[in-house]
């Protein structure tokens, strides 16, 4: 099955500077609600530049002006086995528009394309997003992942509307009562 894409898909290139200002502007922007991982220019421009290096995969989404829209990484795990889906962000006026699905869509391909099996993304609840926020999730951390609430639109909801199922928790990943929510999903 072919899927059309709502707006052209491709590689962010390491000469394309402008392009990669707009990413890490993008970054900032659409992550801003979820974590405070990107709240610099300089620490957006890092993770864009890791992005460009040979065994990962980094591919935007542009609109019909050529202007940046989205983008997508992905980090080579268990030798190309799986794949971390790692970032992704869209502009937030163009969210619920596809472009987010079709990148997840487009990254899968890439992944099938260099034999890879499983695709994963760890999607932090950092802001108190998801019913397992500064609850104590031990002993039984996988009944809490189970029973799992999205409580203030949190991203794992889109990454299940694509296929993705959580397959674990990492309590206090990011500090005591903000976990780390694994999810995976196969793509051969």
């Amino acid at each position: 099955m072919v899927l059309e894409m709502p707006v052209p898909i491709l590689d962010l290139r390491a000469e394309d500077e402008a392009a990669i200002l707009k990413v890490a502007e993008l970054l900032m922007e659409s992550m801003a609600p979820v974590t405070d991982a990107w709240f610099t220019l300089e620490a957006a421009l890092v993770e864009v530049y890791e992005s460009l290096a040979q065994d990962r995969i980094s591919r935007i989404a542009v609109d019909d002006d050529g202007q940046v829209v989205g983008w997508i990484g992905g980090i080579s795990r268990y030798n190309g086995n799986v794949w971390e889906l790692h970032p992704l962000a869209v502009r937030p006026d163009h969210q619920r528009q596809g472009i987010g699905r079709a990148l997840v869509a487009d990254f899968e391909e890439r992944v099938r394309e260099r034999g890879g099996c499983t695709i994963f993304v760890g999607t932090d609840d950092e802001k108190g997003q998801t019913s397992l926020y500064d609850v104590d999730l031990y002993p039984d951390v996988l009944d809490h992942a189970a029973r799992i609430q999205n409580v203030s639109s949190h991203p794992f909801e889109f990454y299940r509307k694509v296929g993705f199922v959580v397959v674990g928790i990492l309590p206090d990943a990011n500090g005591p009562g903000k976990p780390d929510i694994y999810m995976a999903k196969r793509v051969r």
